[in-house]
């Protein structure tokens, strides 16, 4: 009997944190100011999902943020992509808050970071300060919102997260208002043959079927004509009332002849399994047309945990004769619900539109790992690099490197290894390996040089090649010139940038100390804020040195005065 005590446990614990319950009068909002949504969670985004709410802010920066509750401060992280300035806060009710893309942190908090990042000589850092050291209470100036890191305009992206698993929740579980009465749009439906001998509409491809509004506001498919194994894929969008934004739905379901076959919904996910994102959605449409479809059917690789509900993995058996009504639900928080409505008939039809399959001479067997030796080249794909097995395209053009192309994703880093005995010991000093965009031009990726090969690991498909950059990175001053007054100047601000393989570092002294610069890579500029006072003299003599990816480097000295 005492066998059963931990399954009966584990079952209820399973059920239980299942039906989590979320506190909603625990936090407040971070922002003063209504609340209105540039994005929501689990929105689709680049290779993931979207891990927090974008709260608009005016089309401003400097907005003060609030702590949500009371708590510590556990991690402080600065970079120049990403979040840009975060702050991480632990609440004693087991969750964490974070704010992204802020201007700048409160007077305390300033303090702290600007301490470490003089000791450390580095705008970027990354600190997790002891529990109870930097203590915030609800209400309380925690930052100003802004428009750093990977940010495309001013917001204050928001997350609270489970504190013992870092699992992101949708923030607005918690009982933060926005107002929201619109029901979510389809834009357009897409059916997939997906057995062998599976037809839609005589075809075997994916195809796209017409709908339109009915008078009671769902909207109506017209008739499928299908025989075999089928599935649906929707590509569509949410809206609050005070926003154009297209952002991201909350749930989906599709029911066929009245039977749940397939929900799903963004309560919450792990960072782990975000980049399955490219699994729920229509990858190799989205690389071609830049729309993404979210399939309500399994696919290989599609381990999600967003799934409520899952049966025959979403695929819908038709069989001649036989008729079904499949139903598409999407709806937000709020409830506010858009029904899609398709009438099939199982019906056998000639093939018109038939899918040929595109056969290589090298095939990837996505479980195991795969090594090709293509010359000039040897390209390594770890076991599971892949979701499918499929056959893909390597080629060896002697001065370029291709490796399929990006209709296919990657989940992990493959390695990609230049022979480069062939080239000049001078031309390899400045040379990197780049990845060619679609107008031919190389972009820098990381690359490693060791002995007589160039290596780069990288999740990206496409064409590679060896560049070379001869080329020292460029510095001019914003708002100054040589010897000014700058007396009444709150900041002093330099323009850098490199024609190619991009900034690697750069370092500024001013009187042969160092000075905290914070580098903006959308603007491309540096700036120093002289409420640092770090030196008490009339007259400075400043240097900056900036260097790219290639040890190309530019030495930019100046003089001012100040009192």
């Amino acid at each position: 009997m005492k066998n059963l005590v931990v399954p009966i446990f584990l079952i209820l614990y399973t059920l239980s944190f299942g039906q989590e319950q979320y506190p909603k009068d625990a936090f407040r909002s971070p922002l003063e100011i209504p609340l209105i949504l540039a994005g929501t969670f689990g929105e689709l985004r680049s290779n993931h999902f979207h891990s927090g709410i974008d709260i608009k802010t005016q089309q401003r920066q400097g907005l003060p943020v609030v702590a949500i509750g009371d708590g510590t401060v556990t991690r402080i992280k600065i970079s120049h992509w990403g979040y840009g300035k975060a702050l991480y806060i632990a609440h004693p009710n087991g969750y964490t808050s974070v704010y992204g893309h802020l201007q700048k942190f409160s007077p305390q908090i300033e303090a702290y970071v600007k301490k470490i990042q003089y000791q450390k000589r580095s705008y970027e850092i990354e600190v997790f300060p002891e529990y109870g050291e930097l203590r915030v209470s609800q209400d309380s100036l925690i930052a100003y919102t802004g428009n750093t890191g990977g940010s495309s305009g001013p917001h204050l992206h928001f997350e609270i997260r489970s504190s013992i698993s870092e699992k992101p929740t949708n923030p607005l579980l918690y009982g933060l208002d926005v107002r929201d009465a619109t029901n979510p749009s389809i834009q357009a439906l897409y059916a997939y043959p997906l057995s062998q001998n599976s037809i839609v509409n005589q075809s075997n491809d994916r195809i796209e079927i017409p709908f339109s509004r009915q008078a009671d506001g769902t909207y109506l498919a017209e008739k499928v004509k299908a025989l075999g194994t089928i599935g649906f894929g929707i590509a569509a969008y949410d809206r609050q009332d005070l926003a154009a934004n297209q952002n991201g739905l909350y749930s989906l379901k599709q029911k066929v002849n009245g039977t749940l076959l397939t929900a799903f919904n963004f309560e919450k996910f792990s960072f782990g399994e975000t980049r399955l994102i490219n699994t729920l959605i229509d990858y190799e449409y989205f690389a071609k047309y830049r729309r993404r479809i979210q399939r309500c059917f399994l696919t290989e690789g599609n381990n999600l945990s967003i799934y409520t509900t899952l049966k025959n993995e979403g695929k819908i058996r038709v069989n001649e004769g036989s008729d079904y009504t499949v139903e598409i639900e999407m709806s937000d928080l709020k409830g506010n619900l858009t029904k899609l409505i398709i009438p099939i008939a199982g019906q056998r039809e000639t093939l018109i539109n038939k899918k040929t399959p595109v056969k290589t001479e090298h095939y990837i067997v996505a479980g195991k790992p795969n090594n090709f030796d293509l010359g000039n080249a040897k390209v390594y794909f770890p076991a599971n690099t892949f979701y499918k097995d499929f056959y893909i395209d390597l080629e060896d053009q002697g001065d370029k490197i291709t490796i399929h192309n990006n209709s296919v994703p990657a989940h992990k880093n493959f390695t990609l290894t230049f022979n480069t005995t062939h080239l000049p010991e001078d031309y390899l000093k400045t040379a990197f390996i780049a990845r060619l965009d679609k107008d031919n031009k190389p972009n820098y990726v990381k690359t490693y040089k060791r002995g007589e090969t160039f290596t780069t690991r990288t999740r990206n498909l496409g064409t590679y090649t060896i560049a070379q950059d001869t080329v020292p990175p460029m510095i001019r001053p914003k708002n100054f010139k040589t010897k000014q007054w700058l007396t009444n100047y709150r900041y002093l601000s330099l323009i850098i940038g490199d024609n190619l393989s991009g900034i690697a570092n750069y370092e500024a002294t001013l009187n042969g100390e160092w000075i905290l610069m914070e580098y903006e890579p959308k603007t491309r500029t540096l700036t120093y804020n002289f409420d640092d006072k770090i030196l008490d003299k009339k007259q400075y003599d400043l240097q900056v040195i900036v260097t790219d990816n290639v040890g190309n480097s530019t030495t930019f000295t100046s003089s001012f005065y100040r009192n």
